[in-house]
């Protein structure tokens, strides 16, 4: 078995599943680094706090435009293939990493697992969307978050046989993450008070790409300020492209504003987890928001994740300004805001699950039909 990870949100995923695989003998779990971020505090420290070993392969592949990365990375994963010939690829969430492996495997002829598939926004200019529809497509088992999903691969042809509603493995790290965080130690410069305060991430291209909608974040955020502290862990490609913009010294005069760098995954939760409200255009952070019951405010014209607004604590926020977001702030600081609910099965056991029946799957019905002990996954 070989557990794909690349971009931040990978981790939190496969690391319930490497464990839950770990904890069975007729099963070896390799984890390969597609190296799509390679900041340290974008992906190694997530190794330190999930406790996920060092990658078995770390392929380096980090730049280049979507095509030259995913052709990257399908290069340098075929030779993985070539020297492990495993019995199963395992990919999650949405990232180019998660499409590029998958494409590979499948025309080496061996089984693909998505977890987390089925999730759609309807907005194909987004590269996520598309990894997602392309993976779905041509993996064998499909595990899906919420009921949602279900019907978006039932819409698109995908067989019944194929398809498991299994809960949320982010629900697993963040519940497996939630017990240390008490513990936690942070260096001085680390240090936030603890206050009533908003928490800002941005870093989608639409949010963060152009000049015309950056100027509209820092009006937002002068105008957030007014209302409480803005706590900010700036993204590297949000960062460049104020600097480039020469925008950076503008949000370096704003008052109340305290931008800091990327967190690790437990420092970001815990500002989640003590948050008066969370402000973000993250798709994983509208699910962690809606577990940790925190109010959200999602910029984006559509979400892959209706869950969060239909049942969660999420507020969808398309064709925003700075008043409009300033006025849905103030309605939920002002105790405005609706009660949510943890949606089904986000119970944080999402990965047992999904090693239950993929061992029905590939191990029992191995034994059953051959009479005699499978090969290791």
């Amino acid at each position: 078995m070989i557990n794909i990870v690349g971009a931040r949100p990978n981790f939190m995923k496969v690391a319930p599943l490497h464990r839950a695989f770990s904890r069975h003998k007729d099963i070896e779990s390799l984890i390969v680094h597609t190296g799509q971020h390679y900041d340290f505090q974008m992906s190694g420290i997530f190794f330190h706090q999930l406790d996920l070993p060092e990658p078995a392969y770390f392929l380096g592949v980090n730049n280049g435009s979507h095509a030259q990365q995913t052709a990257g990375i399908m290069l340098e994963f075929e030779k993985v293939l070539v020297a492990e010939e495993p019995d199963l690829v395992l990919v999650v969430g949405d990232v180019n990493s998660t499409l590029a492996c998958a494409l590979v495997a499948v025309k080496m002829h061996i089984p693909v697992v998505h977890v987390e598939a089925g999730l759609r926004s309807g907005d194909r200019k987004m590269p996520e969307e598309i990894n997602r529809i392309m993976t779905d497509a041509i993996a064998d088992q499909l595990f899906v978050t919420e009921h949602t999903a279900v019907l978006n691969l039932l819409k698109e042809n995908i067989p019944t046989a194929k398809i498991h509603f299994v809960g949320n493995v982010m629900i697993d790290s963040l519940l497996y993450c939630l017990r240390s965080l008490d513990r936690l130690v942070k260096s001085e410069d680390e240090q936030v008070e603890l206050e009533n305060y908003i928490l800002l991430t941005l870093h989608r291209p639409a949010n963060v790409d152009k000049s015309a909608v950056l100027i509209k974040v820092l009006e937002t955020i002068r105008k957030l300020t007014q209302l409480q502290k803005v706590i900010f862990p700036i993204h590297p490609r949000t960062l460049k492209n104020c600097e480039a913009l020469g925008l950076d010294a503008d949000l370096g005069k704003i008052k109340n504003l305290e931008m800091i760098r990327p967190q690790g995954y437990r420092e970001f939760l815990e500002l989640t987890r003590d948050a008066a409200l969370v402000i973000t255009d993250s798709g994983g952070i509208q699910e962690e928001t809606t577990f940790l019951q925190v109010p959200c405010i999602t910029l984006r014209e559509s979400t892959e994740r209706p869950v969060t607004v239909e049942v969660g604590t999420n507020h969808l926020l398309p064709d925003w300004n700075a008043e409009s977001v300033l006025h849905l702030a103030q309605q939920i600081i002002n105790g405005a805001c609706k009660q949510g609910r943890i949606p089904e099965l986000w119970d944080g056991h999402a990965a047992e699950r999904i090693v239950t029946i993929l061992r029905e799957k590939y191990i029992n019905s191995y034994v059953c039909d051959h009479k005699r002990q499978p090969s290791d996954l």
